[in-house]
């Protein structure tokens, strides 16, 4: 599995791996600007210039407050949503980075059929929700986790990474029952795979990245172990 990462790590030069990061991230930050430009208007619509407190008079400034806050808030949730989001958009556009890496190191197989655009959207946003609910459920589980708490993200996320990348990736050959039987059978190095893409997610930027190369890793293994089993 690391010659799969070395390999998709020398092909993120490539023009469609730069197209997909580059779109990643524009609709990443287009969509966190969005998210935050509507909680002001929601704060400046409902929240009221000041409020009166028994004793002490009105007091102002209520609403500049909640805003400040809410700038701690929206920069809080993007670290915990930046990767959700990235890999949201990345899976839009994964069959591009697919076919690089099947152009340059495996030319000779024929034409894979692509995936119709419903698929990929119904597929991305239910990877999308997953990754939020897993998350949310682990984000209890922190407190309980102590010294832990690395690990149990790490755990979660590369469990989730390695099932619906390879699992995506190898649909594209041998169907969806295909791909989930091939999955089924290396569980365990998928998982360990995806934990490993999973560890630099907590570090922001390079969290952008790890869709593309994961898509890119998985492809290489998912060919590697489908020649295997022959």
């Amino acid at each position: 599995m690391f010659s799969d990462f070395g390999k998709a790590l020398g092909q993120i030069g490539d023009p469609r791996f730069r197209r997909v990061l580059l779109l990643g991230l524009a609709l990443t930050i287009a969509l966190l600007i969005g998210v935050y430009a509507g909680t002001l208007a929601l704060i400046e619509w409902f929240a009221p210039a000041s409020v009166e407190i028994p004793f002490v008079g009105p007091v102002g400034g209520l609403d500049t407050l909640l805003s400040i806050g809410s700038v701690l808030l929206i920069t809080g949730l993007s670290v915990f949503l930046m990767m959700p989001v990235a890999a949201l958009f990345s899976g839009l556009f994964m069959e591009d980075v697919v076919q690089a890496v099947e152009d340059r190191h495996y030319a000779a197989l024929p034409p894979a059929p692509r995936l119709k655009l419903s698929d990929s959207l119904i597929d991305a946003l239910n990877f999308f929700g997953l990754l939020i609910a897993a998350n949310l459920l682990a984000l209890a589980l922190y407190p309980f986790a102590g010294p832990l708490i690395p690990v149990v993200f790490w755990a979660v996320n590369g469990f989730l990474l390695g099932r619906e990348y390879f699992t995506l990736v190898a649909m594209r050959r041998l169907g969806r029952q295909g791909a989930k039987a091939l999955r089924r059978r290396h569980s365990a190095a998928i998982w360990i795979a995806g934990t490993l893409m999973a560890a630099p997610l907590s570090i922001p930027l390079l969290n952008l990245v790890i869709p593309v190369l994961g898509v890119a890793t998985f492809t290489h293994m998912f060919h590697r172990l489908n020649r295997a089993q022959g």
